[in-house]
């Protein structure tokens, strides 16, 4: 067991960190698209069934390896299985996905500020025209401003890991969540007090197991696996800054819901808007920065400026709580290493940087767009990798650590809190879902997304 260190100060403050790390961009504009195309009420249906049985499984097992540690992912493999000491790559594998993720994210995040001040600004409904796939284009080709924002993205997110755990991570956690919720539920009420609000949440709800096909249960699957930042060593730092006393089983659950009830309030939020101004549903950043601003812009000037500042705000806090959870995995590493964490958290975040920088520039339209490796730009490659690839093979990886290599007297030390808690779901959960269905389920996932 590891010596005392930093943590969490409560049960609450660690859920909303947790919580936070795994509620991200994606929830806000790839769940509700990927239930609206394959089956509304049916994808709903298989995916609470994924994400409970399956997503929730592997997120426990990162923090239990967490918590029993007290260590970041390298650290924490070499200390369990000291005489297997290769494992440690797969912690190392791990911090790698997050400093790529992050780059990406510090992208995107960039994107989301901008149109954020474009919104309350005003910039946003002076575009009569409504051509904002031009308007993105441009903004995105640009040489500057795309840097200019991601600058003050990761300028943001550096400034609350230096604050600490507590006083940075956990107090931001414990403001920004709440915001975030109240600014989902007031765009949920606006959205659904639209003329034709209905078809929206028909498209989103009205099962249909006639389109839940293999394509739409693997993308389903591979929404639920990974939108509770698993497979990138997060929740394994984070596991180890909670409090021994805390459930992990209830900690585990608390975020599965928050993450799960943000994305479903995303969807209200955005189709029956979408349908209402009779707009495409389509999913991805085209819908955000594309279609949405014409919704908002059919609201009045007003509109635009309150929804759509709302909206980008809302995004914007999405975006910032899953950075802040992927830079202090890097940053803890550092400092699991002897480092000082202000120094490693300030050279992480000027490499962080520059890698972004290559990426925003190779982003279609950009001054490093023709540089092309096979036919794929740089930062299509990192969305590519940090999309498919490297956040399941973690996760595999992972979850057969602890399903075969980890002890299971540890293991249930962890959960019970030393005998404390009842525990009687235990064998289930370790001899079923931890070492068969989850594996299982990953490999499959894997398969399908190297090979479609």
């Amino acid at each position: 067991m590891a010596e005392n260190r930093s943590g969490f100060s409560s049960s609450f403050g660690a859920i909303m960190a947790a919580a936070g790390s795994a509620i991200g961009l994606g929830n806000i504009w790839r769940f509700p698209y990927i239930c609206g195309k394959y089956g509304g009420g049916a994808a709903i249906i298989v995916y609470l069934l994924f994400v409970f049985l399956i997503g929730m499984v592997l997120l426990m097992s990162e923090l239990v390896i967490g918590r029993r540690t007290g260590h970041t992912p390298m650290r924490a493999y070499e200390e369990l299985r000291p005489k297997h000491r290769n494992w440690r790559y797969v912690g190392l594998l791990g911090l790698i996905t997050s400093f790529l993720i992050l780059c990406i994210y510090f992208v995107i995040s960039g994107w989301t500020l901008n149109y954020f001040w474009e919104s309350v600004s005003g910039t946003l409904a002076s575009i009569a025209d409504g051509d904002f796939a031009t308007h993105f284009a441009a903004f995105a080709s640009s040489p500057v401003a795309p840097v200019v924002c991601l600058v003050i993205f990761a300028a943001l997110t550096l400034v609350i890991i230096l604050g600490g755990v507590q006083n940075g991570i956990e107090k931001v956690s414990k403001i920004l969540m709440p915001i975030l919720l109240v600014l989902v539920v007031l765009l949920c009420v606006r959205s659904l007090t639209l003329p034709g609000a209905s078809k929206g949440l028909a498209y989103l709800f009205s099962p249909d197991f006639s389109q839940l096909t293999t394509e739409g249960v693997l993308a389903i699957l591979g929404q639920a696996l990974f939108s509770l930042s698993v497979g990138m060593g997060v929740m394994i730092v984070y596991g180890s800054y909670i409090p021994k006393g805390d459930g992990l089983f209830k900690s585990a659950m608390w975020i599965t819901v928050c993450d799960t009830a943000i994305a479903i309030l995303a969807g209200v939020a955005i189709f029956p808007a979408v349908f209402a101004f009779d707009q495409s549903p389509d999913g991805g950043p085209g819908l955000v920065f594309n279609v949405l601003p014409v919704v908002f812009n059919s609201m009045g000037n007003v509109g635009s400026i309150v929804f759509g500042g709302a909206f980008f705000l809302l995004l914007a806090v999405a975006a910032l709580t899953s950075a802040i959870s992927l830079l202090e995995a890097l940053t803890a590493w550092g400092a699991d290493y002897g480092k000082s964490r202000k120094r490693s958290a300030i050279i992480l975040s000027v490499v962080l940087v520059l890698v972004a920088v290559v990426a925003s520039f190779s982003f279609d339209g950009g001054i490093l767009n023709d540089n092309k490796l096979a036919g794929i730009s740089f930062f299509d490659w990192l969305d590519k990798l940090t999309g498919s690839y490297l956040p399941p093979i973690c996760a595999l990886l992972t979850i057969i650590f602890f399903g075969w290599f980890m002890k299971k007297d540890d293991i249930h030390d962890e959960l019970s809190n030393h005998g404390v808690l009842k525990i009687s779901w235990f064998k289930v959960f370790y001899h079923i879902l931890v070492r068969f269905v989850a594996p299982a389920a990953l490999i499959v996932s894997l398969v399908a997304g190297i090979f479609t």
